[in-house]
């Protein structure tokens, strides 16, 4: 019984760069946490300027 399977090795992958896993997420966690702030601190400014 001959089987037509091909098992690939998930780390030949050529888009993906496992190496800095945990930074890429701090990168993205703080990144983000970082835009939410500016936006946050900007819609507060917003609403002094517009409020009566």
């Amino acid at each position: 019984m001959d089987v037509n399977a091909q098992a690939r090795d998930p780390r030949d992958h050529v888009n993906e760069e496992p190496r800095n896993d945990l930074g890429d997420l701090m990168n993205g966690f703080f990144g983000m946490t970082a835009f939410m702030t500016v936006v946050f601190f900007g819609m507060v400014i917003v609403k002094f300027m517009l409020s009566d």
